[in-house]
């Protein structure tokens, strides 16, 4: 890969592929200027985003706080230590639910 800075930006080049250039958008929230960097603009099409960001960085994360926290959250029985395990959804009889601790060391095994 190529890199280029200049005074209009960074650009990128992939040999083959297509040039990015630093793009300036609008954020529809708050209504600020932010950057939409060449890298950020290779990696959304590396995995296949259409679309460009809507929000600046700090409204994204202010948005997914904001979803976060209105989460609601239920009280389980862990099914490996018995302990309590709070889970972002109802909980079914004939599945079994676990604790954070418990959920990361089956993971961990796997």
């Amino acid at each position: 890969m190529l890199r280029c800075n200049s005074a209009w930006g960074k650009k990128y080049l992939k040999e083959g592929s297509k040039m990015y250039e630093d793009k300036t958008l609008i954020c529809k929230d708050c209504g600020k200027e932010f950057i939409f960097t060449a890298g950020e603009q290779e990696f959304y099409a590396e995995k296949g985003f259409e679309n460009e960001p809507q929000r600046c960085k700090e409204c994204r994360v202010a948005r997914k706080t904001a979803i976060r926290n209105s989460r609601e959250y239920h009280t389980a029985v862990c099914a490996s230590c018995g302990g309590e395990a709070k889970v972002p959804f109802l909980p079914k009889e004939d599945k079994p639910v676990y604790c954070s601790e418990c959920f990361a060391k089956m993971k961990e095994e796997e």
